[in-house]
């Protein structure tokens, strides 16, 4: 491994924070939040999937599903059925070119039976990410708004990337709060 690449510490994520614009902002709890190993992201809102989606072998071809937002409770709680859901997370992540990252359940999530699917966060992505967030234990879940669900482990790249992300969900915000037939990009 070079002297640049490799997962980021606490250290080199506090450093990070500061920055213009900073790795993660919106942070509730930064104090708990802030990992040896990276940052726990938390929960902002949940969807039920309400129509079916398509992915194509180019991306004009891809259309999302429908969302139909769920709303808490009056102390912020969900009560999750078993069943798939998106969930989209507070923080608002922006990574530099020399930078990716890969979001993973904590470990109590699962200790709960639900299970949280990401996908690679590429360098030079910028914007609320969301999961798959999947609820197996039968007897349902509860879940609270601005519950630590993630943890975000940065990778330094050996080098920077020429050009960073840009596919349709660069700069994507509350997505679980308006329909999917809303977006014109087909993205």
């Amino acid at each position: 491994m070079g002297e640049r690449d490799g997962v980021l510490s606490r250290e080199q994520l506090l450093a990070l924070l500061t920055g213009d614009p900073p790795l993660v902002r919106d942070l509730p709890a930064p104090d708990e939040q802030l990992q040896p190993h990276g940052i726990d992201l938390t929960v902002a809102t949940v969807a039920r999937y309400a129509s079916k989606g398509q992915l194509g072998a180019s991306d004009t071809a891809r259309r999302l599903p429908e969302f139909e937002p769920i709303e808490p409770d009056s102390a912020g709680w969900w009560d999750l059925v078993p069943g798939p859901y998106l969930v989209r997370f507070s923080e608002t992540v922006s990574l530099p070119p020399d930078c990716m990252a890969y979001a993973r359940p904590r470990s109590s999530l699962l200790r709960c039976g639900v299970a949280l699917h990401t996908a690679v966060w590429d360098a030079g992505y910028s914007g609320q990410g969301v999961a798959l967030l999947v609820v197996y234990n039968p007897a349902g879940f509860r879940l609270q708004r601005s519950a630590r669900i993630a943890q975000l482990v940065f990778h330094r790249l050996e080098r920077p990337v020429a050009e960073g992300y840009r596919g349709a969900y660069q700069g994507e915000r509350g997505e679980t709060e308006r329909r999917s037939s809303d977006r014109s990009d087909g993205g």
